[in-house]
Protein backbone atom coordinates (compact mmCIF):
# COMPACT_ATOMS: atom_id res chain seq x y z
CA UNK A 1 0.00 0.00 0.00
CA UNK A 2 1.70 3.51 -1.23
CA UNK A 3 2.23 6.02 1.98
CA UNK A 4 -0.31 8.01 2.99
CA UNK A 5 0.87 11.94 2.02
CA UNK A 6 1.23 14.33 5.00
CA UNK A 7 -1.06 16.77 5.46
CA UNK A 8 1.99 19.55 5.29
CA UNK A 9 2.06 17.93 1.31
CA UNK A 10 -1.71 18.13 1.31
CA UNK A 11 -1.82 21.81 1.35
CA UNK A 12 1.40 22.26 -1.05
CA UNK A 13 -0.71 20.62 -3.53
CA UNK A 14 -4.13 23.12 -2.75
CA UNK A 15 -1.64 25.50 -3.18
CA UNK A 16 -0.24 24.18 -6.29
CA UNK A 17 -3.65 23.85 -7.69
CA UNK A 18 -4.52 27.56 -6.64
CA UNK A 19 -2.02 28.80 -8.89
CA UNK A 20 -3.46 26.88 -11.56
CA UNK A 21 -6.70 27.62 -10.92
CA UNK A 22 -5.74 31.63 -10.71
CA UNK A 23 -4.49 31.61 -14.18
CA UNK A 24 -7.37 30.05 -15.73
CA UNK A 25 -9.54 32.97 -14.63
CA UNK A 26 -6.99 35.23 -15.71
CA UNK A 27 -7.06 33.93 -18.96
CA UNK A 28 -10.92 33.81 -19.10
CA UNK A 29 -11.64 37.44 -16.73
CA UNK A 30 -9.55 39.40 -19.13
CA UNK A 31 -12.59 39.38 -21.27
CA UNK A 32 -13.86 42.11 -18.91
CA UNK A 33 -11.35 44.83 -18.87
CA UNK A 34 -11.14 44.32 -22.98
CA UNK A 35 -14.75 45.33 -23.97
CA UNK A 36 -13.91 48.56 -24.78
CA UNK A 37 -11.06 48.26 -27.26
CA UNK A 38 -12.56 44.74 -28.56
CA UNK A 39 -15.77 46.67 -29.45
CA UNK A 40 -14.10 49.49 -31.27
CA UNK A 41 -12.21 47.26 -32.77
CA UNK A 42 -14.84 44.71 -34.59
CA UNK A 43 -17.49 47.41 -34.16
CA UNK A 44 -19.83 44.86 -32.65
CA UNK A 45 -23.11 45.45 -29.85
CA UNK A 46 -22.93 44.45 -25.98
CA UNK A 47 -24.66 41.23 -26.60
CA UNK A 48 -22.18 40.26 -29.09
CA UNK A 49 -19.69 41.17 -27.10
CA UNK A 50 -21.31 38.59 -23.73
CA UNK A 51 -21.68 35.99 -26.41
CA UNK A 52 -17.20 36.30 -27.46
CA UNK A 53 -16.51 36.70 -23.30
CA UNK A 54 -18.88 33.80 -22.45
CA UNK A 55 -20.56 31.58 -24.73
CA UNK A 56 -17.53 30.73 -26.73
CA UNK A 57 -15.82 30.20 -23.72
CA UNK A 58 -18.48 27.55 -22.79
CA UNK A 59 -18.80 25.45 -26.03
CA UNK A 60 -16.34 23.19 -25.22
CA UNK A 61 -17.89 22.20 -22.44
CA UNK A 62 -20.97 21.00 -24.39
CA UNK A 63 -18.27 19.19 -26.70
CA UNK A 64 -15.66 17.31 -24.22
CA UNK A 65 -16.45 18.46 -20.37
CA UNK A 66 -18.39 15.09 -19.73
CA UNK A 67 -15.63 12.82 -21.87
CA UNK A 68 -12.45 14.71 -20.08
CA UNK A 69 -14.40 13.89 -16.81
CA UNK A 70 -14.09 10.61 -17.21
CA UNK A 71 -10.54 10.54 -17.77
CA UNK A 72 -10.42 12.28 -14.33
CA UNK A 73 -11.90 9.84 -12.85
CA UNK A 74 -10.57 6.53 -14.31
CA UNK A 75 -7.06 7.86 -15.17
CA UNK A 76 -4.01 10.36 -14.00
CA UNK A 77 -6.02 13.39 -13.02
CA UNK A 78 -2.62 15.25 -12.22
CA UNK A 79 -1.12 14.53 -16.17
CA UNK A 80 -4.55 15.59 -16.99
CA UNK A 81 -4.35 19.04 -15.38
CA UNK A 82 -1.46 19.65 -16.55
CA UNK A 83 -2.02 18.74 -20.54
CA UNK A 84 -4.68 21.04 -19.69
CA UNK A 85 -3.30 24.30 -18.14
CA UNK A 86 -0.39 24.14 -21.39
CA UNK A 87 -3.40 24.02 -24.12
CA UNK A 88 -5.45 26.72 -22.67
CA UNK A 89 -2.58 29.03 -21.78
CA UNK A 90 -1.72 28.69 -25.53
CA UNK A 91 -4.66 29.17 -26.93
CA UNK A 92 -4.77 32.27 -24.80
CA UNK A 93 -2.30 33.77 -26.78
CA UNK A 94 -3.94 32.50 -29.92
CA UNK A 95 -6.55 35.18 -29.01
CA UNK A 96 -3.94 38.18 -29.14
CA UNK A 97 -3.98 36.63 -32.67
CA UNK A 98 -7.54 37.14 -33.89
CA UNK A 99 -8.03 39.60 -36.55
CA UNK A 100 -11.90 39.06 -36.48
CA UNK A 101 -15.02 38.80 -34.87
CA UNK A 102 -15.18 34.76 -35.60
CA UNK A 103 -11.35 34.34 -35.31
CA UNK A 104 -11.52 35.45 -31.74
CA UNK A 105 -14.47 33.63 -31.07
CA UNK A 106 -12.83 30.18 -31.88
CA UNK A 107 -9.99 30.85 -30.00
CA UNK A 108 -11.90 31.54 -26.72
CA UNK A 109 -13.70 28.21 -27.54
CA UNK A 110 -10.47 26.95 -27.21
CA UNK A 111 -9.71 28.61 -23.88
CA UNK A 112 -12.57 26.49 -22.74
CA UNK A 113 -10.54 23.92 -21.58
CA UNK A 114 -9.09 25.28 -18.83
CA UNK A 115 -11.92 24.44 -16.61
CA UNK A 116 -13.24 21.73 -18.37
CA UNK A 117 -9.87 19.57 -17.42
CA UNK A 118 -9.12 21.16 -13.90
CA UNK A 119 -12.41 21.61 -12.52
CA UNK A 120 -13.42 17.80 -11.91
CA UNK A 121 -10.24 16.74 -12.01
CA UNK A 122 -8.84 19.39 -8.83
CA UNK A 123 -11.80 18.70 -7.22
CA UNK A 124 -11.47 14.98 -7.21
CA UNK A 125 -7.97 14.85 -5.78
CA UNK A 126 -8.53 17.41 -2.99
CA UNK A 127 -11.44 15.25 -1.79
CA UNK A 128 -9.16 12.20 -1.89
CA UNK A 129 -5.99 14.49 0.25
CA UNK A 130 -8.29 15.49 3.01
CA UNK A 131 -10.65 14.16 5.37
CA UNK A 132 -14.21 15.59 5.29
CA UNK A 133 -13.54 17.87 8.38
CA UNK A 134 -11.36 20.13 6.66
CA UNK A 135 -12.32 19.61 3.28
CA UNK A 136 -14.39 22.96 2.83
CA UNK A 137 -11.45 24.74 3.96
CA UNK A 138 -9.41 22.85 1.47
CA UNK A 139 -11.53 23.48 -1.37
CA UNK A 140 -11.81 27.57 -0.27
CA UNK A 141 -8.63 27.88 -0.40
CA UNK A 142 -8.25 26.23 -3.99
CA UNK A 143 -11.00 28.51 -4.89
CA UNK A 144 -9.29 31.75 -3.66
CA UNK A 145 -7.57 31.09 -7.28
CA UNK A 146 -10.91 32.37 -8.40
CA UNK A 147 -10.58 35.59 -6.91
CA UNK A 148 -7.02 36.05 -7.45
CA UNK A 149 -7.30 35.11 -11.18
CA UNK A 150 -10.25 37.18 -11.75
CA UNK A 151 -8.36 40.49 -9.68
CA UNK A 152 -5.18 40.00 -11.32
CA UNK A 153 -6.76 39.86 -14.87
CA UNK A 154 -8.27 43.34 -13.95
CA UNK A 155 -5.35 44.55 -12.73
CA UNK A 156 -2.21 43.55 -14.77
CA UNK A 157 -4.95 44.30 -17.99
CA UNK A 158 -5.78 47.62 -16.89
CA UNK A 159 -2.15 48.23 -16.29
CA UNK A 160 -1.25 46.79 -19.68
CA UNK A 161 -4.04 48.56 -21.62
CA UNK A 162 -3.34 52.02 -20.30
CA UNK A 163 0.09 51.59 -21.43
CA UNK A 164 -0.57 50.35 -24.58
CA UNK A 165 -2.80 52.58 -25.24
CA UNK A 166 -0.86 55.31 -25.49
CA UNK A 167 2.20 53.96 -27.75
CA UNK A 168 1.76 54.71 -31.21
CA UNK A 169 2.16 51.43 -32.61
CA UNK A 170 3.22 48.14 -31.54
CA UNK A 171 5.09 45.81 -33.49
CA UNK A 172 6.36 42.29 -32.37
CA UNK A 173 9.09 40.24 -34.39
CA UNK A 174 7.52 37.82 -36.29
CA UNK A 175 3.89 38.90 -35.62
CA UNK A 176 3.90 42.03 -36.99
CA UNK A 177 1.55 45.27 -35.95
CA UNK A 178 -0.73 44.71 -33.11
CA UNK A 179 -3.74 46.51 -30.59
CA UNK A 180 -3.43 47.08 -27.80
CA UNK A 181 -5.65 43.98 -26.29
CA UNK A 182 -4.13 41.67 -28.71
CA UNK A 183 -0.58 41.98 -26.84
CA UNK A 184 -2.51 41.46 -23.92
CA UNK A 185 -3.42 37.91 -24.18
CA UNK A 186 -0.11 37.36 -24.88
CA UNK A 187 1.19 38.73 -21.72
CA UNK A 188 -1.25 36.59 -19.85
CA UNK A 189 -1.36 33.21 -21.37
CA UNK A 190 2.03 32.31 -22.21
CA UNK A 191 2.91 32.21 -18.24
CA UNK A 192 0.83 29.29 -17.84
CA UNK A 193 2.87 27.27 -19.32
CA UNK A 194 5.27 27.36 -16.34
CA UNK A 195 2.66 26.29 -14.39
CA UNK A 196 1.60 23.27 -16.41
CA UNK A 197 5.44 22.30 -15.72
CA UNK A 198 4.97 22.57 -12.40
CA UNK A 199 2.36 20.62 -11.88
CA UNK A 200 3.84 18.05 -13.64
CA UNK A 201 6.91 17.93 -11.89
CA UNK A 202 5.82 18.56 -8.08
CA UNK A 203 2.27 17.04 -8.11
CA UNK A 204 1.58 13.35 -7.15
CA UNK A 205 -1.57 11.60 -8.35
CA UNK A 206 -3.39 10.49 -4.47
CA UNK A 207 -4.69 7.77 -3.92
CA UNK A 208 -8.46 7.27 -4.42
CA UNK A 209 -10.50 6.79 -1.11
CA UNK A 210 -13.86 5.89 -1.08
CA UNK A 211 -13.89 3.39 -3.64
CA UNK A 212 -16.45 0.78 -4.23
CA UNK A 213 -16.06 -2.43 -6.11
CA UNK A 214 -19.49 -2.78 -6.97
CA UNK A 215 -19.49 -0.16 -9.58
CA UNK A 216 -15.59 0.45 -10.04
CA UNK A 217 -14.91 1.96 -14.14
CA UNK A 218 -18.67 2.18 -14.30
CA UNK A 219 -20.10 3.04 -18.06
CA UNK A 220 -21.59 6.04 -18.69
CA UNK A 221 -24.66 4.74 -19.16
CA UNK A 222 -24.84 3.55 -15.21
CA UNK A 223 -23.52 7.29 -14.34
CA UNK A 224 -26.64 8.64 -16.52
CA UNK A 225 -28.68 6.04 -14.46
CA UNK A 226 -27.16 6.71 -11.29
CA UNK A 227 -27.67 10.26 -11.83
CA UNK A 228 -31.70 10.42 -13.57
CA UNK A 229 -32.33 8.12 -10.61
CA UNK A 230 -31.63 10.97 -7.88
CA UNK A 231 -32.12 13.47 -10.50
CA UNK A 232 -34.33 15.64 -8.05
CA UNK A 233 -31.01 16.00 -5.68
CA UNK A 234 -28.65 16.80 -8.70
CA UNK A 235 -31.54 18.95 -10.19
CA UNK A 236 -31.44 20.95 -7.78
CA UNK A 237 -28.05 21.53 -6.62
CA UNK A 238 -27.04 22.31 -10.22
CA UNK A 239 -29.97 24.34 -11.77
CA UNK A 240 -30.31 26.32 -8.68
CA UNK A 241 -26.62 27.38 -8.05
CA UNK A 242 -26.65 27.64 -12.11
CA UNK A 243 -28.90 30.43 -11.84
CA UNK A 244 -27.32 32.07 -8.94
CA UNK A 245 -24.08 31.96 -10.95
CA UNK A 246 -25.70 33.57 -13.94
CA UNK A 247 -25.77 36.53 -11.58
CA UNK A 248 -21.77 35.94 -10.14
CA UNK A 249 -20.77 36.40 -13.68
CA UNK A 250 -22.25 39.14 -14.83
CA UNK A 251 -21.01 41.07 -12.07
CA UNK A 252 -17.60 39.70 -12.45
CA UNK A 253 -17.63 40.40 -15.86
CA UNK A 254 -19.25 43.62 -16.58
CA UNK A 255 -17.91 44.86 -13.28
CA UNK A 256 -15.31 46.97 -14.51
CA UNK A 257 -17.34 48.33 -17.30
CA UNK A 258 -20.04 49.65 -14.40
CA UNK A 259 -17.47 51.76 -12.65
CA UNK A 260 -16.40 53.08 -16.57
CA UNK A 261 -19.59 53.81 -18.02
CA UNK A 262 -21.54 55.48 -14.51
CA UNK A 263 -18.09 57.20 -12.89
CA UNK A 264 -15.92 57.89 -15.97
CA UNK A 265 -13.01 55.66 -14.71
CA UNK A 266 -10.47 55.03 -17.00
CA UNK A 267 -9.91 51.01 -17.43
CA UNK A 268 -6.49 51.53 -15.41
CA UNK A 269 -8.64 52.71 -12.99
CA UNK A 270 -11.36 50.54 -13.23
CA UNK A 271 -9.11 47.28 -12.97
CA UNK A 272 -7.41 48.14 -9.85
CA UNK A 273 -10.66 48.99 -8.24
CA UNK A 274 -12.16 45.52 -9.33
CA UNK A 275 -9.32 43.80 -9.01
CA UNK A 276 -8.70 44.53 -5.34
CA UNK A 277 -12.29 44.40 -4.81
CA UNK A 278 -12.44 40.45 -5.91
CA UNK A 279 -8.76 39.97 -4.40
CA UNK A 280 -10.10 41.10 -1.19
CA UNK A 281 -13.90 40.47 -0.57
CA UNK A 282 -13.99 37.35 -3.14
CA UNK A 283 -11.08 35.61 -1.24
CA UNK A 284 -12.53 36.97 2.42
CA UNK A 285 -15.96 35.54 1.14
CA UNK A 286 -14.60 32.03 0.03
CA UNK A 287 -12.48 31.54 3.30
CA UNK A 288 -15.57 32.89 5.80
CA UNK A 289 -17.64 30.16 3.90
CA UNK A 290 -15.15 27.25 3.82
CA UNK A 291 -14.74 27.66 7.19
CA UNK A 292 -18.14 28.12 8.57
CA UNK A 293 -19.14 25.11 6.33
CA UNK A 294 -16.74 23.42 8.05
CA UNK A 295 -17.51 23.98 11.47
CA UNK A 296 -21.48 23.50 10.89
CA UNK A 297 -20.32 20.02 9.42
CA UNK A 298 -18.40 19.11 12.23
CA UNK A 299 -21.16 19.80 14.72
CA UNK A 300 -23.28 17.39 12.68
CA UNK A 301 -25.22 19.46 10.34
CA UNK A 302 -24.67 17.40 6.86
CA UNK A 303 -26.03 19.82 4.74
CA UNK A 304 -23.70 22.93 6.22
CA UNK A 305 -22.29 23.32 2.68
CA UNK A 306 -26.06 24.29 1.21
CA UNK A 307 -27.17 26.34 3.98
CA UNK A 308 -24.23 28.23 3.71
CA UNK A 309 -24.99 28.61 -0.50
CA UNK A 310 -28.77 29.23 0.63
CA UNK A 311 -27.64 32.21 3.14
CA UNK A 312 -25.03 34.34 0.72
CA UNK A 313 -28.03 33.89 -2.40
CA UNK A 314 -30.25 36.02 0.27
CA UNK A 315 -27.45 38.18 1.35
CA UNK A 316 -25.77 39.08 -2.00
CA UNK A 317 -29.51 40.22 -3.38
CA UNK A 318 -30.01 43.26 -2.21
CA UNK A 319 -26.45 44.41 -2.38
CA UNK A 320 -26.70 43.79 -6.08
CA UNK A 321 -29.86 45.67 -6.66
CA UNK A 322 -28.34 48.75 -4.54
CA UNK A 323 -25.58 48.98 -7.45
CA UNK A 324 -28.79 50.23 -10.12
CA UNK A 325 -29.53 52.71 -7.95
CA UNK A 326 -25.98 54.58 -6.09
CA UNK A 327 -24.93 57.86 -7.31
CA UNK A 328 -20.97 58.15 -5.73
CA UNK A 329 -18.56 55.93 -6.48
CA UNK A 330 -17.49 55.33 -2.88
CA UNK A 331 -20.96 53.82 -2.13
CA UNK A 332 -20.65 51.82 -5.19
CA UNK A 333 -17.58 50.34 -3.91
CA UNK A 334 -19.04 49.33 -0.46
CA UNK A 335 -22.21 47.53 -2.49
CA UNK A 336 -20.31 46.48 -5.34
CA UNK A 337 -17.68 44.72 -2.31
CA UNK A 338 -20.29 43.52 -0.27
CA UNK A 339 -21.84 41.43 -3.39
CA UNK A 340 -18.98 39.80 -4.68
CA UNK A 341 -18.14 38.87 -0.73
CA UNK A 342 -21.40 36.95 -0.68
CA UNK A 343 -21.15 35.87 -4.28
CA UNK A 344 -17.88 34.02 -3.54
CA UNK A 345 -19.76 31.97 -0.55
CA UNK A 346 -20.71 29.07 -3.23
CA UNK A 347 -16.96 29.05 -4.97
CA UNK A 348 -15.46 25.95 -3.26
CA UNK A 349 -18.17 24.23 -1.00
CA UNK A 350 -20.63 24.12 -4.38
CA UNK A 351 -18.01 21.42 -5.52
CA UNK A 352 -17.74 20.03 -1.66
CA UNK A 353 -20.97 19.38 -2.11
CA UNK A 354 -21.04 18.05 -5.11
CA UNK A 355 -18.16 15.18 -3.66
CA UNK A 356 -19.76 14.01 -0.69
CA UNK A 357 -23.02 13.21 -2.60
CA UNK A 358 -21.16 11.46 -5.04
CA UNK A 359 -18.78 7.60 -5.09
CA UNK A 360 -15.65 8.10 -5.91
CA UNK A 361 -15.58 6.87 -9.55
CA UNK A 362 -18.45 9.19 -10.52
CA UNK A 363 -17.18 12.22 -8.97
CA UNK A 364 -15.53 14.15 -11.42
CA UNK A 365 -18.57 13.17 -14.44
CA UNK A 366 -20.99 14.78 -11.79
CA UNK A 367 -18.57 17.40 -11.19
CA UNK A 368 -18.05 18.17 -14.87
CA UNK A 369 -21.97 18.12 -15.54
CA UNK A 370 -22.42 20.69 -12.76
CA UNK A 371 -19.74 22.75 -14.12
CA UNK A 372 -20.93 22.02 -18.03
CA UNK A 373 -24.50 23.79 -16.75
CA UNK A 374 -22.97 26.75 -14.42
CA UNK A 375 -21.00 27.25 -17.56
CA UNK A 376 -23.89 27.10 -20.46
CA UNK A 377 -25.89 28.95 -18.25
CA UNK A 378 -23.70 30.98 -16.05
CA UNK A 379 -21.46 32.09 -17.91
CA UNK A 380 -23.04 31.55 -20.85
CA UNK A 381 -26.21 33.10 -20.40
CA UNK A 382 -25.69 35.58 -17.64
CA UNK A 383 -23.62 38.49 -19.00
CA UNK A 384 -25.70 37.83 -21.76
CA UNK A 385 -28.85 38.74 -19.96
CA UNK A 386 -27.12 41.84 -18.94
CA UNK A 387 -26.07 42.88 -21.79
CA UNK A 388 -29.53 42.41 -23.76
CA UNK A 389 -31.29 44.26 -20.67
CA UNK A 390 -28.83 46.82 -21.28
CA UNK A 391 -29.06 47.07 -25.08
CA UNK A 392 -32.80 45.85 -24.99
CA UNK A 393 -34.55 47.08 -21.86
CA UNK A 394 -32.82 50.24 -20.65
CA UNK A 395 -31.69 51.36 -24.22
CA UNK A 396 -28.34 53.08 -23.46
CA UNK A 397 -24.75 51.85 -21.92
CA UNK A 398 -24.76 53.71 -18.58
CA UNK A 399 -27.57 51.55 -18.08
CA UNK A 400 -25.29 48.65 -16.84
CA UNK A 401 -26.19 49.25 -12.97
CA UNK A 402 -30.00 48.82 -13.47
CA UNK A 403 -29.76 45.65 -15.43
CA UNK A 404 -27.31 44.07 -12.60
CA UNK A 405 -30.05 45.63 -10.02
CA UNK A 406 -32.98 43.66 -12.33
CA UNK A 407 -31.26 40.58 -12.78
CA UNK A 408 -30.12 39.95 -9.61
CA UNK A 409 -33.67 41.24 -8.11
CA UNK A 410 -35.06 37.96 -10.25
CA UNK A 411 -32.39 35.34 -10.72
CA UNK A 412 -31.18 35.30 -6.87
CA UNK A 413 -34.70 34.38 -5.32
CA UNK A 414 -35.76 32.16 -7.77
CA UNK A 415 -31.90 30.38 -7.59
CA UNK A 416 -32.53 30.58 -4.07
CA UNK A 417 -36.04 28.83 -3.84
CA UNK A 418 -35.05 25.60 -6.44
CA UNK A 419 -31.66 24.74 -4.24
CA UNK A 420 -34.42 24.90 -0.60
CA UNK A 421 -36.66 22.81 -2.38
CA UNK A 422 -34.40 19.80 -2.99
CA UNK A 423 -32.39 19.93 0.22
CA UNK A 424 -34.96 17.22 1.30
CA UNK A 425 -33.12 15.14 -1.08
CA UNK A 426 -29.90 16.21 -1.49
CA UNK A 427 -29.69 15.01 2.80
CA UNK A 428 -31.08 11.66 1.67
CA UNK A 429 -28.29 11.03 -0.55
CA UNK A 430 -25.63 12.68 1.59
CA UNK A 431 -26.90 9.74 4.15
CA UNK A 432 -26.28 7.04 1.25
CA UNK A 433 -22.72 8.42 0.59
CA UNK A 434 -21.92 8.84 4.69
CA UNK A 435 -20.93 5.09 5.57
CA UNK A 436 -18.16 4.88 2.52
CA UNK A 437 -16.76 8.58 2.97
CA UNK A 438 -16.35 7.91 6.94
CA UNK A 439 -14.62 4.65 6.24
CA UNK A 440 -12.26 6.39 4.11
CA UNK A 441 -10.99 9.41 6.19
Amino acid sequence: MSQKPSLAYAWYVVIVLLIAQMFSFLDRMIMGLLVGPIRASFEISDTQYSLLAGLAFSLFYAAMGLPLARIADLGNRRNLISIGIAVWSFMTAVCGLAHSYWTLFAARVGVGVGEATLGPAAYSMITDYFPKTLLGRALSVYMIGVTLGSGFAYMVGGAVVGYVENMDQIVLPFLGEMEGWQLTFFIVGLPGLFVAALVALTVREPERKGVSDDIADPPLRDVVRYILDRRRAYAGHIVGISVFIMVVYALNLWGPTYFIRLFDYSRPQAGWVFGLIMIGAGSAGLLLAGTVADQMMSRGIKDAYLKVILFSMVAMTPCAIALGFVSDDRLAMIFMSLAIFFSAFQGGITGGALQLMTPNQMRGQVMALYLLTANLIGLGLGPTVIALATDYVFGYDAAIGKSIALCAAILCPVAALILWRSLGSINELLDEQQQDLTSSD
